[in-house]
């Protein structure tokens, strides 16, 4: 079974095990069941934006103002450079209209999604499938919890692979409208 099928998997949680035989520079893996997590658990309704920019760079920016106008970001520059750097390694616009820009620092205590609906036409993103992006899913946390990162980003996935869920958001009026959309199914 491969790496990203395990990950895949529901309810599974990776931790690093650590031991004289396998000192912590090693990465190996053991499964641990974590139980109930779900994406809600990571949204607010005042993390949730309707956007009319331009670029994916505007898009960025104003996801990142409006969770650090929330208090959640000690360092928005900081954030906003290690954002951008990951957005030079490889595009995070994953097809199907969406982008999950992401990164993970030090001073971070809890992870957070932000969400921003474009609501006119699509912002080029360099997505794989080289679709326009009108769905963004702006996610960061603290540094030292991969296992729960990796998780996150996994459910987010599944989550919208659902193309009716996509279209729901699209349509939605509100921030609760949207937010309701991850608590209902």
């Amino acid at each position: 079974m491969a790496i990203q099928e395990l990950i895949d998997m529901p309810n599974l949680d990776f931790i690093r095990l650590k031991s004289p035989e396998n000192p912590p520079k090693v990465k190996r893996h053991i499964l641990k069941r974590k139980e109930n997590m779900e994406i809600a658990d990571y949204l607010d309704d005042q993390l949730i934006s309707f956007l009319d920019v331009e670029t994916r760079d505007d898009a960025i920016d104003s996801l990142i103002d409006l969770v650090h106008e929330r208090g959640i970001l000690p360092n928005k520059a900081k954030f906003r450079i290690a954002v951008m750097h990951r957005e030079q390694l490889v595009s995070t616009g994953i097809g199907m209209g969406i982008a999950i820009p992401h990164a993970k620092l030090s001073d971070l205590d809890d992870f957070f999604i932000a969400i921003g609906i474009q609501r006119t036409k699509g912002i080029d993103w360099n997505a794989l499938d080289k679709a326009t992006v009108r769905l963004i899913f702006l996610i960061g946390g603290p540094d030292h919890r991969q296992s729960e990162y990796l998780q996150i980003l996994s459910r987010l996935t599944m989550a919208i692979k659902d193309v009716e869920r996509r279209k729901e958001i699209l349509k939605a009026e509100t921030p609760q409208e949207v937010f309701a959309l991850f608590t209902a199914r």
